[in-house]
């Protein structure tokens, strides 16, 4: 029998990146998600799967769908993940990202759905003590954003003493690109990425883009991050489900390249794969931005045998510029 796999923010970025890697490796998938910032069209046009609009946090609405639907997994996206907006609005965050969680994994232990793949993210090591940063780099969130996924990883850890809750939380590094043939892509409103923020100035949607800081102390003074394709993520949660299903311990992954591309580079590399001109205005540091940020991932490629297809910025940009050439013509 063909497992069910949930899909919380199925609609958005990296939620349908993965749904659509479900698909390909044969599972059935459900979507939910309440819209706030996924795209309904690409669910009907692009996913072809069953789309229920709502909220984690409606207990209800869960506790229906559960009993309605046979769910082996779930595979949880819907979070919101602007650490600005986190800052100046963390009720929203602690909301959203931790009790719509929280009722969620309720639900799921009431159902006896105990199979869980969680979207955390590399924000909660906060500054590097060390590069690359390993899983086991001391946690230090410094946003609300970072903060609320951090509760959710312990959240899981007493899960699982208490329920036998198994979960893969996987700590991302800069989700970016788009996929290959075009089908999917970045398209955040408001944007705040810098590869498509780059891209749109390029398509001259944006006048200019910002950079912030150019006094790190780097090779070109401008901030390390390290960029890894979101078909390559999709991949890695193929992977920790399978582990998961296949009787798996909870586990923790850092997922990224293990290499790191500074601002200048990213922008160079825009210009060239466009040939388009983007214009830069160059400004401040951010409060909070570390100069350099890099992940090992060799735990994931040692128990999930996870490897990246697409590691080079070029390729990671390329998709992109395919990507948001075909959504904005």
């Amino acid at each position: 029998m063909t497992e069910t796999i949930l899909v919380t923010g199925g609609a958005g970025y990296i939620g349908s990146h993965a749904v659509l890697a479900l698909k390909k490796a044969g599972y059935n998938v459900v979507i939910l998600d309440n819209l706030s910032y996924g795209h309904p069209e690409l669910v009907k046009e692009v996913l072809q799967v069953e789309l229920i609009v709502g909220n984690t946090g409606d207990r209800p609405l869960l506790d229906k769908l559960f009993s309605t639907h046979n769910i082996s997994a779930v595979m949880h996206f819907a979070a919101f993940i602007a650490v600005g907006e986190s800052v100046k609005e963390p009720a929203k965050y602690y909301q959203n990202n931790v009790t719509g969680t929280l009722t969620l994994l309720e639900a799921m232990i009431a159902a006896n759905v105990k199979k869980f793949v969680f979207s955390s993210t590399c924000a909660i090591y906060g500054m590097p003590q060390e590069i690359p940063m390993t899983e086991k780099h001391p946690k230090n969130p410094l946003s609300p954003y970072a903060a609320s996924k951090y509760m959710i990883e312990q959240i899981l850890a007493d899960f699982e003493v208490a329920y036998d809750l198994k979960s893969v939380a996987f700590r991302y590094f800069n989700a970016s690109g788009a996929n290959p043939e075009a089908l999917l892509g970045e398209d955040h409103n408001p944007e705040t990425h810098l590869i498509p923020l780059a891209l749109l100035t390029a398509l001259k949607k944006r006048e200019c883009l910002y950079i912030f800081g150019t006094d790190y102390p780097t090779e070109d003074g401008t901030a390390i991050r390290d960029y890894i394709h979101v078909n390559d993520l999709a991949d890695a949660h193929i992977l920790g489900l399978k582990y998961l299903l296949n009787g798996g311990e909870s586990n923790i992954f850092n997922l990224g390249n293990g290499n790191g591309f500074s601002v200048k580079e990213v922008i160079e590399t825009a210009r060239k794969i466009t040939g388009r001109e983007i214009k830069v205005i160059e400004t401040e540091r951010r409060e909070g931005d570390a100069p350099i940020l890099i992940g090992s991932s060799e735990k994931a490629r040692q128990i999930l045998n996870w490897q990246p297809q697409y590691a080079d910025i070029e390729t990671i940009i390329a998709h992109a510029w395919q990507w948001h050439q075909q959504r904005h013509n």
